[in-house]
Parts: C-alpha cells; sequence; structure tokens
C-alpha cells in the first residue's frame, strides 16, 4: 500500500509574525500528512512491493506535472478512517533572528524505488522506510544558514533520475538531484546518499558562474528537471533590488558528469534593447527567471519552463519593449535548449507577476 498526500505549496514569502509554536505545529502536521503511508490497512491493498502499486518518481507525480494518482483504495467513503501512522521530525527549522532567516517547510516527497525522499529547510535530503518512517540516509550539503536568501530558508525537493547504462551493482546506478539555495547543482546515490564522484566535483557543480551573481541574492529554491540524460536548473533571483540582477538562465547539465550542455536566456539580445542601445539609452535588467517547477514531454523531447518577471519588479524604464520572455511559459528543445516556442503572459511586468505554477 501507499499513498502520497500533496500537501499544498507554502506561500512564496515567509510571514514575519507567524508564531514558533504555530510554525512547529504546522511543520509536524504536515510532515504527518505528507509522509503518512500503510492507511489502507482495513482495504486489503497491494503492498508497498508490489508491482502494481503506484509511485510518485517526480515533484508532480509525473514529468508532466499532473499531480494524479491512479489509487483507488482511498475514497469519499473511508478517507474519515484515516490515521497516523508514523511522524518524521526534520528538526530543520528558523525562527529567524540575527542574520538567519525564517524556514518554511515546502518540500513535496518522491516515492520511487520503494523509498521517500524528501528535503528539509535546511536543504538536507533524507530518505524514509515508507512504511515506518524509519531514517535509511541522510545527505547534508551544509548550506550557508545565514545567508541572505530573499525567500527565507525553503527547498521544494529533488529530482531522481535511473541510469540506464550502469547496472543494479554500479554506485549512483539510480541519482538523486538537488539544487541548494546557495546555487550547487548535488548528486547523491539513491541507496546511500554518497555523493556521486564522477558528477562535477565530489559530486557537485557551481551554479554561480552566472553574469551578475550575488551571494543570497541568487539561489535555488525548487528540484530540477530530469529529461532524458539531462538534469535541468532554473534560479531564483531578489528582483526587486536593482536594474542589474543576475540573468535568469536556464541550464542542463549532464546527468553522468555534470558537464554543462546547453543554457538558455530568457531576456537575450532583442531589437527593442538593441535599439535603446544605438540611442545612447541604457537597457539595464535581469533575472526573468524559472524560479518554479518545469514539466517535461520526453516523447517530444520538449521542456516547459515558467520564468518570473524582469527586473527591478516595479520599474520599466531602463527596460522598454515586452521583455521577452519573462512572465512567460515556453518550450524549449530538451537536447539543444533551442526556443521551440512561447507564450508571454504579461507584457512589460511592473507588478511580479511571476509564473508560479508548473505548466
Amino acid at each position: 500500500m501507499t499513498i502520497l498526500h500533496r500537501v499544498p505549496m507554502a506561500l512564496r514569502g515567509i510571514s514575519a509574525r507567524r508564531p514558533s509554536r504555530r510554525l512547529l505545529e504546522v511543520l509536524s502536521w504536515a510532515v504527518a500528512l505528507l509522509l503518512a503511508l500503510r492507511v489502507i490497512l482495513a482495504w486489503g491493498g497491494p503492498s508497498a512491493s508490489d508491482a502494481s502499486t503506484d509511485t510518485w518518481p517526480y515533484y508532480g507525480h509525473d514529468a508532466g506535472g499532473m499531480r494524479y494518482s491512479p489509487l483507488t483504495q482511498i475514497n469519499r467513503d473511508n478517507v474519515a478512517q484515516l490515521r497516523v501512522a508514523w511522524t518524521f521530525h526534520t528538526g530543520d527549522v528558523s525562527e529567524g533572528g540575527g542574520r538567519r532567516k525564517r524556514s518554511g517547510f515546502e518540500t513535496t516527497p518522491l516515492f520511487d524505488d520503494g523509498t521517500l525522499y524528501l528535503t528539509t529547510a535546511f536543504n538536507r535530503i533524507v530518505a524514509l522506510d515508507p512504511e515506518t518512517g524509519r531514517e535509511r540516509w541522510a545527505y547534508d550539503p551544509k548550506i550557508d544558514l545565514d545567508g541572505d536568501y530573499g525567500d527565507g530558508l525553503v527547498n521544494r525537493g529533488v529530482a531522481a533520475w535511473l541510469d540506464p547504462a550502469r547496472s543494479s551493482k554500479q554506485p549512483c546506478r539510480r541519482r538523486i538531484f538537488e539544487s541548494t539555495q546557495d546555487a550547487r547543482l548535488v548528486a547523491v546515490d539513491a541507496s546511500t546518499g554518497a555523493p556521486c564522484g564522477d558528477f562535477g566535483r565530489a559530486g557537485q557543480v557551481s551554479l554561480r558562474d552566472v553574469l551578475g551573481y550575488d551571494p543570497g541574492w541568487y539561489h535555488m529554491t525548487s528540484p530540477p528537471a530530469v529529461i532524458d540524460d539531462l538534469v535541468v536548473v532554473g534560479s531564483a533571483i531578489d528582483d526587486n533590488h536593482r536594474v542589474d540582477m543576475a540573468r535568469g538562465v536556464v541550464r542542463a547539465y549532464d546527468a553522468r558528469t555534470g558537464a554543462l550542455r546547453w543554457s538558455w536566456d530568457p531576456l537575450p539580445a532583442n531589437p527593442t534593447r538593441a535599439a535603446a542601445e544605438a540611442k545612447g539609452r541604457s537597457w539595464r535588467s535581469g533575472a526573468g527567471n524559472a524560479w518554479s517547477i518545469m514539466a517535461v514531454d520526453a516523447g517530444r523531447d520538449l521542456l516547459f519552463v515558467p520564468t518570473g518577471s524582469a527586473s527591478p519588479d516595479y520599474y520599466g524604464g531602463l527596460r522598454p519593449g515586452d521583455d521577452k520572455w519573462a512572465n512567460s511559459v515556453v518550450a524549449l528543445r530538451g537536447k539543444t535548449g533551442q526556443l521551440v516556442w512561447g507564450f508571454q503572459l504579461v507584457h512589460h511586468d511592473l507588478w511580479d507577476f511571476d509564473s508560479a505554477s508548473q505548466p
């Protein structure tokens, strides 16, 4: 038997007035509801090892983010009989104070190959036994917990990838990827939590080599997307501070080696920008980044990317034009990163109307 119940994503901002007791209650109950398994005890459903049991191997259940489970054991007639089977406390909580920001519990666990994988507010990756809630392993990327992260201390989860070229006896055949708040992409062995030594340097790749990078103002909060043998990351940018914020480049890395395979800039050079600069006007902007969840159509080799606003959010005098492809949903070719099509939801955004949902 299995159930994965998705708790709605927390607000992007974190209230400064949230009482500590309430925060701890929310954390405890969110984990309990999200991770409680063995809930069909009286209904004779399949066991966790049953091949017909549905899994939840992606943030949105499947690569396309449908968020639909075909399981039928729990329904309107018996849902009231559910009881908490176990509770797991991450222990990673911050009330804020001094340089440290408040934390928020925003992870959506994956259920893949008989294990639950989740992240904590401090960016630790934890693997749990779905039947008992017992911790199987944990990996700590050791982020700077006192970093000036605009969204507070949060992480929404991980991505999983199975290397078809490796045997079951080889390490890192199944990999768990996490993009961290201090701008790193890490890969660990799904079985042990050990870093995949052949990925980047000692299992991680720096994501800080982007134009305009500023510690704390450029970070990652959402899980990567995986398409074929590529792991793709966006970024979260504090885009309401300056005109010259970091570029919101989307980047794809080789899932085995960590080598950069392609990058796509949502605010590339364009005729409007060129004309402004030819007249001696400074065209200054940044961001347009993809901080939310991407979706994948592997059959068509398409990656669907939701983008946010250009910087600065509330003043557009130095960025004339529509600011394509900020505030858009775009489809990129998975193998190359080439733009296939795009639809801009807000032209020349002055209200911070980011594309916040997974396409």
